[in-house]
């Protein structure tokens, strides 16, 4: 039967509203020596559940946390956010990237076979002894502007198991066209485009790439909105400029949006955007570039919709 897999069971998926399809709710990537990512998202549960009221007051219905293991997964918080929010909240599954590889996962002496079977597994009986099943596999990134052996190994494996389970695939791939080398894995190993989200879209602002994953039948997904940094911030009238044009060019169902809030100074409480930047300034900027209310709907209720459900 066809479901949406949140952290608390499966749900019709007419019941799944408004949905952030790119989402932390808890996050550390700041222990990695000599890295850059020293970012940290507090795992503070009033905070974190005043951040939540706000957006489910706004309209939210869903939101996918994809924090990963190597990073902080923690099913049980998950399912504790969900039964205190009413928020829909669906896990992620698979590793993230080469430099946040658990050592635990053993990345690099499995087969790819053996690395899937343990994401079906996941997704058949639940993770560890939470019993909590991913809805998703990802996000499944790469450090650099292309994909890593190691990191290949992980991206077969996650195209075989998205084979097997149905579910679908969003993915790492910033500042550059590495979503392109992504999605070519993925079909390699038998997985449908069209249920392959490419993330951080909006970091690498090409027409011409946008449209070449589109094209494929695959899935963009514009995830960096509402983000403090001033890089960030300019970019975004760039989105706005890329969403139309795919809108008038008739791509609606096959643009998400997102915040993927992971950094404490992205929330409310810090004076940040939270997970409301859509509502409140996005998608008022959309509107007012001529963007209907159908295609809005489309882009942020019908499409994750689409994409998370199963069967």
């Amino acid at each position: 039967m066809a479901h949406v897999q949140t952290v608390l069971g499966p749900i019709e998926p007419s019941a799944l509203g408004f949905t952030l399809p790119h989402e932390h709710t808890q996050i550390a990537l700041w222990h990695i020596e000599g890295r850059w990512d020293y970012w940290q998202l507090t795992r503070d549960e009033p905070v974190i559940l005043a951040e939540l009221a706000r957006y489910r007051d706004a309209g939210g219905s869903g939101l996918v946390d994809l924090t990963l293991p190597g990073v902080g997964r923690a099913p049980a918080w998950l399912r504790g956010l969900a039964e205190a929010s009413g928020i829909h909240i669906v896990m992620g599954g698979g590793w993230y990237r080469t430099a946040y590889y658990p050592p635990e996962a053993l990345i690099d002496r499995r087969s790819v076979d053996d690395l899937a079977d343990e994401l079906v597994r996941d997704v058949t009986d639940g993770v560890g002894e939470s019993g909590v099943r991913p809805g998703i596999f990802g996000e499944i990134g790469t450090d650099k502007p292309w994909v890593s052996a190691a990191e290949e190994r992980v991206h077969r494996a996650v195209g075989r198991a998205a084979r097997r389970t149905g579910l679908a695939i969003t993915t790492h791939g910033p500042l550059s066209d590495v979503g392109l080398a992504q999605l070519r894995i993925f079909e390699e190993e038998g997985a449908d485009p069209g249920r392959v989200v490419i993330g951080h879209a909006d970091s690498y602002p090409v027409l011409e790439h946008q449209l070449a994953i589109i094209e494929r039948g695959a899935n963009v997904e514009f995830d960096f909105l509402g983000m403090p940094w001033p890089t960030e911030q300019h970019a975004e009238a760039r989105t706005i400029e890329l969403t139309c044009e795919l809108l008038s060019r008739g791509h609606a169902d096959r643009i998400l949006l997102s915040h993927d809030v992971c950094h404490d100074h992205q929330l409310k409480a810090n004076e940040g955007n939270g997970y409301v930047h859509l509502f409140e300034t996005f998608l008022p900027r959309l509107r007012a570039a001529g963007v209907s209310d159908a295609e809005i709907e489309t882009m942020t209720v019908a499409n994750p919709r689409r994409l998370l459900t199963i069967g």
